[in-house]
């Protein structure tokens, strides 16, 4: 094998959002866990995202756009209280 031809691996932290250059990194991993645990109970209940909005007070889209990872424009208090 070449010497050249060798790719340099750098071991990431545990927060890959920190890995990325995400600014507010921590928030961001702490959101993300927040809607896996919100992800697990809607799967454990084997709830609809419409069943899933009434119980949160979120309309069906932003269910729909907060599993699919887009909630940085949510609040960690607001996904608390999810």
């Amino acid at each position: 094998m070449k010497e050249d031809s060798i790719t340099k691996i750098n071991r990431g932290t545990k927060n890959v959002f920190a890995d990325l250059g995400f600014p507010d990194a921590e928030t961001h991993l702490l959101k993300a866990g927040l809607v896996s645990r919100i992800q697990d109970v809607i799967s454990a209940q084997k709830l609809t995202q419409t069943a899933t909005a009434d119980r949160m007070g979120l309309s069906q889209p932003d269910v729909s756009r907060l599993l699919s990872g887009q909630f940085g424009d949510i609040s960690v208090e607001r996904l608390m209280r999810c």
